[in-house]
């Protein structure tokens, strides 16, 4: 069986040939500009616009908790928005917005969609930044829904 590959480097600049989707948790409030998000605005516009479109337009579509989105960034390249936070932290807050429950299902649409493009998933420890979580609870969710299926991951620790 596979294993996730564990890498030091921007999950924004994937380290692979062949189809690649760059996966990140964003919240369910249609909040973007902290965290991991930043990078991917910088290298491309699509992902924030598409983003905010689907949360805007979200009483005609599936745009919620443990939904994915998949946002064609390069020709060979696509970044997936996956709907994994409730909100966001606050000065206020009192719990964190990870839902483990909804990465797990934007993990096994995503793992079904990569399947069909042939292509490797890159992600940063997603759901375990701004959204609060932790990586013993994520990683085994990304192994069953990705690698156990057969999709090649690599997991980037940015430097």
């Amino acid at each position: 069986m596979s294993t996730i590959t564990y890498v030091r480097g921007d999950a924004t600049a994937p380290q692979a040939k062949g189809v690649k989707v760059i996966a990140h948790v964003c919240n369910d409030l249609g909040g973007w500009g902290k965290g991991f998000v930043v990078g991917i605005s910088k290298r491309w516009p699509e992902p924030e616009a598409a983003y905010r479109r689907w949360h805007r337009e979200r009483a005609r579509n599936d745009f919620g908790l443990g939904a994915l989105q998949l946002v064609r960034v390069e020709p060979y390249v696509w970044v997936a928005n996956m709907v994994g936070q409730r909100g966001i932290r606050t000065a206020r807050s009192t719990g964190v917005p990870v839902r483990y429950e909804a990465i797990d299902a934007a993990l096994t649409a995503l793992g079904e969609r990569a399947l069909e493009l042939g292509a490797s998933v890159h992600m940063p420890r997603i759901g375990c930044g701004l959204a609060g979580g932790r990586w013993e609870r994520v990683e085994p969710l990304v192994a069953a829904r990705l690698v156990e299926r057969g999709v090649p991951v690599t997991v980037y620790d940015y430097n």
